[in-house]
């Protein structure tokens, strides 16, 4: 069954992004595919206490909006890995913003001191890393 993707609250772009990203968990999901680049859903399920419901949910919607692609792990057959496209690593800066921000406004965050470094001095260099990073693994 496919999942159904969220309605259009408006057509302000902004609305538009938090229809997919905006709830508490689509985002840290992504983070999670692309930053330490998980791949398995216990890997995923691990980290920030998400409910394995809401986790399922959650990837049945990154995929029905083409943002994750699913696919059975060739080495576990029975093991699938998730993998995040091309439309989902192009919120890569927005998700390094959000790192930067929360990292200044909190200096309780679990952000590594490099990285929130590297990202206020060369954030499209950090950017294309990570991409790269995620290609080559795919």
């Amino acid at each position: 069954m496919r999942k159904k993707l969220p309605a259009r609250r408006s057509d302000c772009p902004i609305s538009c992004a938090l229809d997919f990203i905006g709830d508490k968990w689509t985002l840290l999901v992504l983070r999670d595919l692309i930053i330490p680049r998980k791949r398995y859903f216990r890997e995923l399920a691990a980290n920030e206490g998400i409910a394995s419901n809401i986790l399922t949910s959650r990837l049945k919607l990154l995929e029905a909006s083409g943002m994750v692609t699913r696919r059975h792990d060739p080495e576990h057959g029975r093991q699938v890995i998730y993998e995040p496209t091309a439309k989902a690593l192009d919120l890569l800066p927005v998700m390094l913003e959000l790192v930067r921000w929360g990292a200044t406004h909190n200096s309780k965050t679990g952000a590594p001191p490099g990285m929130v470094k590297r990202i206020a001095e060369d954030r499209d260099a950090l950017v294309t890393d990570l991409r790269a990073a995620v290609t080559r693994r795919a």
